[in-house]
């Protein structure tokens, strides 16, 4: 298939796929006439790359999956490397986790606190800026 019809298939744009192309992780194949050409493994390395970048993953974290598509393995994480990836996101997520939940806990102690203030009390102290 051309690019233009393996853009629409895999719900993307040609600049997109030739973007890949240059980054080395969509092959260069062309005609004798200069088209590129594509075909169905084609449209599986590009439905793994958007499905992991639909999960965070940059466009570089892509690459030991689509190696490992290409290699001839049925799925894409089941090489050693997309292993790694894997592992190393999930620290990453963690530690999005960790911080975002000891935010939430500061808001919810500053809502707490603003929501204890008596009306027609003093003005309750405001934390965040150091102002009163």
């Amino acid at each position: 298939m051309r690019i233009g019809e393996l853009a629409a298939r895999a719900g993307t744009t040609t600049r997109t796929l030739r973007y890949y192309e240059s980054r080395g992780l969509l092959p260069a194949r062309r005609t004798g006439n200069g088209y590129r050409t594509y075909d169905e493994d084609d449209l599986r390395l590009l439905r793994q790359i958007r499905t992991l970048q639909d999960f965070g993953f940059d466009l570089e974290e892509t690459r030991p999956f689509v190696e490992c598509l290409r290699a001839g393995h049925p799925e894409g994480d089941s090489c050693p490397a997309s292993l790694v990836v894997y592992r190393r996101k999930l620290a990453q997520l963690d530690a999005l986790i960790e911080e975002l939940t000891s935010v939430r806990a500061q808001v919810g102690a500053q809502l707490a606190r603003a929501e204890a203030a008596v009306p027609g009390g003093p003005e309750p102290k405001c934390e965040l800026g150091g102002q009163a």
